[in-house]
C-alpha cells in the first residue's frame, strides 16, 4: 500500500535537487532558432512531457539532453554534474526513439541485450537482466522471436526494454506511442505510467499530442517557437493557462477579447466586443481599467439553455448553428449577438432521446466569474 502524499511535491520544495537543470540553452540551426533561451528543472521520479506542435523545439531540446545535439550556448546538468561537453554513450540517460530502431536481424532477447554486450557486461548478468526485461514488459516466451513476428504493441515494449536494461538514471521517450493505433495507444498510455511508477526512473517524453501529455505526465512545458511557454501540472495547464497560446493550444477554449471597465475586489468587468456584452471574471490581483484582457472559458463550464436560465455571472443569447453528437456529450456552437462563436458541452447523462435544442434554435449560455481566466499576455 502506498504512504501518505508529501506534503510539498519535489518541484515545489526549495530543498529539493533537481535530476536534469537546463540552463538557458540556446540551439539554432542557420538563421533558425531550435531553442532559445530555455531554462528548466526535472526533478527525480518525475514523468515529464515536452509538448508542442511540430517545429517548436521540444525534439531539439530532447537531442541536447541525450547529447545527439550540442547547445550553442548554455549547459546540461543530470545529477548535479554538467554534461553538455560529453557524448551521448558517456551520460547517464537512454533514449527510446520513435521508430523504435530495432535491429531487425536479431531477435528480441538480442535487441534488449545488445548495449549490454556493448558495454561489455558478463553473459550471466545479460542473461539474468534480459530475463528481466521480458517480465517486466509482459513478453515472456518472446525473447526467440524477430521483430517482423511482433505487433506495433509489442515492438515498442521491446524498445522500452532495451531502453531500461541498463538502468538509465533518465530515460528519453520521442513519440513513443506514435505508430500505435488509438486503441492500443490510450491502453499503452497507462501501462507506460505504471512501470514508471514502478521502477522510478525519471521519463522525459516528446509529444504533440495533447492528451497523450495530459494523462501521462506529472508536470509538462509547452514549447512555442523554441520556448517554453508554460509549465506545471496537467491540471495547472488546463486550468490556469498564463498567456492565450497555452490556453489556445491545450483543449477548447472560448476566448472574448476586451478592456476592463471595473473592478471590485477581485472580480473584473470586461467590455467585450466579441461577446456583444460585459463579462465577469475572477482576477488574481489589480487591473487599471481600460487594460486589454482575453476572457477565456472552456466549453464545459458553459452552460447552455433551451429557455431563459436564472441570473448568472455571464449570461449571453443566440442561435445555435452547429451540433455534435460525441457519445458521451454533445457539442454546441452558438452564435451570440457580437457575432462570435460559443461552445457549450452538455453531457449526456441519460440515454439519448429528442434532442433540448436543434439547429437555428434560440439559445441560453451562462457561466460563473469563477469558471473563466482573465489573461493579459
Amino acid at each position: 500500500m502506498a504512504g501518505p502524499r508529501p506534503e510539498l511535491e519535489a518541484w515545489q520544495d526549495p530543498s529539493a535537487a533537481p535530476l536534469v537543470e537546463i540552463r538557458n540553452v540556446t540551439k539554432t540551426f542557420g538563421e533558425h532558432y531550435a531553442v532559445d533561451d530555455v531554462s528548466l528543472s526535472i526533478y527525480p521520479g518525475e514523468f515529464f512531457s515536452l509538448l508542442g506542435a511540430s517545429g517548436c523545439g521540444k525534439t531539439t531540446l530532447l537531442r541536447v539532453l541525450a547529447g545527439f545535439e550540442k547547445p550553442d550556448k548554455g549547459s546540461v546538468l543530470i545529477g548535479g554534474h554538467d554534461v553538455t561537453g560529453l557524448p551521448p554513450y558517456s551520460r547517464p540517460v537512454n533514449m527510446m526513439f520513435q521508430s523504435y530502431a530495432l535491429f531487425p536481424h536479431l531477435s528480441v532477447a538480442d535487441n534488449i541485450a545488445f548495449g549490454l554486450r556493448q558495454d561489455r557486461v558478463p553473459r550471466a548478468e545479460i542473461n539474468d537482466r534480459v530475463a528481466d526485461m521480458l517480465r517486466l514488459v509482459k513478453l515472456e516466451g518472446y525473447g526467440g522471436r524477430k521483430p517482423d513476428q511482433l505487433s506495433g504493441g509489442q515492438r515498442q515494449r521491446v524498445a522500452l526494454a532495451r531502453a531500461l536494461v541498463k538502468q538509465p538514471q533518465l530515460l528519453l521517450l520521442d513519440e513513443p506511442l506514435g505508430a500505435l493505433d488509438r486503441k492500443l495507444r490510450e491502453h499503452t498510455q497507462f501501462e507506460l505510467v505504471n512501470l514508471q511508477q514502478r521502477l522510478g526512473i525519471t521519463f522525459i517524453m516528446v509529444t504533440h499530442d495533447q492528451e497523450e501529455a495530459m494523462t501521462m505526465s506529472t508536470r509538462m512545458a509547452v514549447m512555442n517557437e523554441g520556448r517554453i511557454r508554460q509549465v506545471g501540472t496537467p491540471s495547472e495547464i488546463y486550468e490556469h493557462p498564463n498567456n492565450r497560446f497555452v490556453a489556445g493550444f491545450i483543449g477548447a477554449v472560448n476566448q472574448f477579447e476586451g478592456r476592463v471597465v471595473d473592478q471590485q475586489g477581485d472580480t473584473l468587468t470586461v467590455h467585450s466586443d466579441d461577446a456583444g456584452a460585459e463579462l465577469r471574471v475572477r482576477a488574481q490581483h489589480d487591473v487599471i481599467p481600460g487594460t486589454p484582457l482575453a476572457v477565456v472559458v472552456r466549453p464545459e463550464k458553459v452552460r447552455i439553455f433551451a429557455e431563459p436560465p436564472p441570473p448568472c455571472d455571464n449570461g449571453l443569447t443566440g442561435t445555435v448553428e452547429e451540433i455534435a453528437y460525441l457519445g458521451d456529450v454533445s457539442i454546441y456552437h452558438l452564435r451570440i449577438a457580437g457575432g462570435a462563436l460559443v461552445e457549450a458541452q452538455l453531457t449526456n447523462r441519460a440515454r439519448r432521446g429528442a434532442a433540448p435544442l436543434s439547429w437555428g434554435d434560440q439559445a441560453w449560455v451562462c457561466w460563473n466569474a469563477d469558471d473563466a481566466v482573465a489573461l493579459l499576455e
